[in-house]
């Protein structure tokens, strides 16, 4: 109840007219999603926040399992480990290291303007192109605000502004206030992935 209660208190300002990250840190520092793809749960995004106000680091930690039914193997694999280090609210630093099922990527990201990809930065939406968070290359993208939606989270539904984005990231966030709460995307074989906050 009290996460649902900061959740909704984040409403009272947009996530453009805020200077994220400082806007977009949870209370509790610390945001948790089960990945669910057709009905299963299939991994976790785990985003956790050290420091205050706009500088921060954030250490975020992906990783999704799809195994093959019956025979219970993995299909597919992606783990991913990044750092981000925030300093007077812009990007000072960022580190990743992805397994994108037996692929292995490793960056080192230096200071930029560029909002990294990884999605809990409300300031996202307001971006022309973002930071890949497993090659470090910059990806163009279009947002478009789908008006406020009712989001099922652990601690009950929220009312989130729905944001597709799309061109080099292909993701539709909700955001409470300036605080994620539900991603969806497509995958490579055209299941639906959803993030679902606990």
């Amino acid at each position: 109840m009290t996460r649902l209660l900061s959740l909704l208190t984040a409403l009272a300002v947009a996530p453009g007219a805020m200077a994220a990250p400082a806007a977009s840190v949870p209370a509790s520092g610390r945001l948790a999603f089960d990945v669910i793809r057709k009905d299963r749960d299939i991994g976790d995004y785990v985003v956790t926040f050290r420091g205050s106000g706009n500088d921060v680091t954030v250490d975020i930690a992906t990783d999704v399992k799809v195994k093959v039914p019956v025979i219970g193997v993995s299909a597919y694999r992606f783990s991913q480990a990044s750092t981000e280090t925030w300093r007077g609210g812009q990007l000072a630093s960022l580190t990743s290291r992805t397994d994108d099922n037996g692929t292995p990527h490793d960056i080192r990201v230096g200071a930029t303007s560029l909002i990294p990809a990884s999605l809990w930065n409300a300031d996202l939406v307001g971006a022309t192109q973002v930071l890949n968070t497993i090659d470090g290359s910059t990806d163009p993208i279009s947002v478009s605000n789908l008006g406020t939606e009712s989001v099922m989270t652990g601690s009950g539904a929220v009312p989130a502004t729905h944001y597709a984005l799309r061109g080099g990231l292909q993701r539709d966030l909700w955001y409470a206030g300036a605080t994620l709460v539900h991603v969806r995307f497509m995958a490579e074989d055209g299941s639906q992935v959803d993030y679902v906050l606990r």
